[in-house]
């Protein structure tokens, strides 16, 4: 649940709602089983998520050459033009990367070397495991 909690905060809602839930309830057993079954909601609307982008992906590489390859050229597209703008943005004359774009290219390398190379591990591990 890492990825929704930090997204929703859903820890947070289930602790705010468990508290209120401990201000209406009397018995300790009643309150366990409130939050019990606000946990299984959540997990269920977490799942029900990952399915729902699982199935959009999949049905993009169904689809026809543009379907399968908007992402990829987006994401292309999208770096090339922010990598563009960065580079050129008040720099005739001399060559400085402005303290504004400096937080972007940091988390977007984090998280393309996080995920590439993390993935890549997860990927060799979990076939080590299948062998």
């Amino acid at each position: 649940m890492g990825f929704f909690n930090k997204l929703f905060n859903s820890g947070e809602l289930v602790k705010e709602v468990g508290n209120t839930i401990d201000k209406l309830t009397t018995s300790d057993q009643e309150r366990l089983q409130a939050k019990k079954e606000i946990k299984e909601v959540l997990l269920d609307y977490e799942k029900s998520m990952q399915e729902q982008v699982t199935s959009r992906w999949l049905s993009d590489n169904n689809g026809s050459l543009l379907t399968k390859n908007i992402r990829p050229i987006a994401l292309a597209f999208l770096t090339f033009m922010f990598v563009i703008i960065s580079v050129f943005s008040g720099n005739i004359g001399t060559f400085e990367i402005q303290k504004e774009f400096v937080p972007v290219y940091q988390t977007l390398l984090i998280v393309i070397y996080t995920a590439y190379f993390g993935g890549r591990s997860f990927e060799k591990i979990k076939n080590k495991r299948n062998d």
